[in-house]
C-alpha cells in the first residue's frame, strides 16, 4: 500500500470544496426554524379562529374538522420533535468528556 502525504493532502483539499458551503445557498438554520415557529403559530390561531366561527355563525363543520385536524398534525409534530431534540441532548449529557 501506498502512503503518500501529497495524496493524502490533495484528497482532503478536493473534499474541502466539494463540501464547502455556496454562498446564498439556502437559509441557515435560524431562519428555518423561525419560519416553522411562524407556521407552526399560524397553524394554531387558524383552528382557534375556525373553531370561534363555528361556534358562533355556524361555520361548515366539515371546514372546522379539517381545521382541528391540521392543529392536531401540527401539534403532534412539535411534541416529536421536542422529544428528539431532548433526547439528544440527554445524549450529549452521557457522553464521557
Amino acid at each position: 500500500m501506498d502512503i503518500r502525504p501529497n495524496l493524502a493532502a490533495n484528497a482532503y483539499a478536493a473534499s474541502r470544496q466539494a463540501t464547502a458551503p455556496q454562498p446564498g445557498d439556502g437559509e441557515g438554520a435560524g431562519a428555518a426554524f423561525a419560519r416553522a415557529a411562524g407556521d407552526f403559530a399560524q397553524t394554531l390561531q387558524q383552528g382557534e379562529e375556525m373553531a370561534m366561527q363555528s361556534m358562533t355563525s355556524g361555520l361548515d363543520p366539515h371546514a372546522l374538522v379539517q381545521a382541528l385536524a391540521q392543529t392536531e398534525l401540527a401539534v403532534e409534530t412539535a411534541v416529536t420533535v421536542r422529544d428528539k431534540v431532548v433526547e439528544a441532548y440527554q445524549e450529549i449529557l452521557r457522553m464521557p468528556v
